[in-house]
């Protein structure tokens, strides 16, 4: 068993521009909690030693306000952030562009300061406890460099009533090591079915097909890999303005050369998140079951 307690990275440097908002400070707990502190609460209880916030500076002041005084005391905390110059390489940004580069761009933000196996997710999606504690103990076992996880969630837990929305379709071999993952950017509901585009014609997806919610395990040598890849991203998406570089994507990179694996470990825990502002008052109200059941207190840091 390591010593190093593993730590859990947010992505928290969203723009939400489906959203409309700042989702990742909105209040949805009773008293004032945000989604992420579900997260962050589950996170501790299973073992992790350290939150890792990557967020963009021009809002970290308020961030820092609504985050820290719940925290003090209770888990090591640090920042990171994200923007549109980190890790150019040199490289010009495209005229026009304002987003960020994406999700794995965010993680490679965090190189330097990694320093133990370590979780990531996003911060506007509620995971449930069982996820992270089959992501600590996966972490804490032996993970090592080359050898890495996805948690794995069913589609139907993942959809929006809403909306599209972006999953990554995981497939497995025997061992529940990770084959590929494709990227579906517009998944959709329609007449209790999932249906997403798929060379010019909208395919049907069963319901019980595994799905990445951007949740991983991996060392910090995956982040270093990345860097390289990073770069290849860049100069083929020199011009584009919406072009991202996405964690499951090069997770899928990383597979499909050779030089690791990616098992996917399934999770009995229930998923859910806000895409669209239609999606808060559901949020809302899963949370509050959660508390009348006793799985969560109502104020997480009384």
């Amino acid at each position: 068993m390591s010593e190093i307690k593993p730590s859990l990275v947010i992505l928290a440097a969203g723009m939400a521009s489906r959203y409309g908002g700042n989702k990742q400070t909105e209040s949805f707990g009773p008293s004032g909690e945000t989604i992420m502190e579900y997260s962050i609460y589950d996170a501790i209880k299973a073992g992790f030693g350290k939150v890792i916030f990557i967020i963009r500076e021009e809002f970290s002041e308020s961030f820092k306000a609504v985050i820290e005084p719940k925290l003090a005391g209770k888990i090591e905390t640090d920042y990171v952030y994200q923007s549109l110059e980190s890790f150019s390489g040199g490289r010009a940004t495209p005229e026009g562009r304002t987003k960020p580069f994406g999700t794995m761009h965010a993680l490679l933000c965090c190189k330097d300061v990694l320093d133990a196996p370590f979780a990531v997710i996003n911060a506007d999606d509620f995971y449930g406890f069982d996820a992270f504690k089959q992501a600590y103990d996966y972490l804490v076992a032996g993970i090592e460099k080359g050898k890495y996880a996805c948690i794995g969630y069913e589609l139907k837990n993942t959809l929006s009533d809403n909306g599209s929305v972006t999953r990554g379709e995981i497939n497995v071999d025997n061992e529940k090591n990770i084959v590929s993952i494709t990227e579906r950017k517009e998944i959709y509901k329609k007449d209790g079915k999932a249906f997403t585009p798929d060379g010019g014609t909208d395919v049907e997806l069963p319901l019980d097909t595994k799905v990445s919610m951007n949740f991983f395990c991996f060392t910090p040598d995956f982040v270093n890999w990345s860097e390289e890849e990073y770069y290849k991203f860049r100069d083929a998406n020199a011009t584009e303005l919406k072009a991202e570089f996405l964690i499951p994507e090069v997770a899928d990179i990383l597979i499909k050369s050779g030089e690791g694996v990616v098992k996917m470990i399934p999770t009995e825990a229930v998923w859910f998140g806000v895409t669209f502002k239609e999606d808060a008052p559901v949020v809302k109200a899963q949370l509050q079951k959660l508390i009348d059941e006793g799985t969560y207190p109502a104020n997480l840091w009384a």
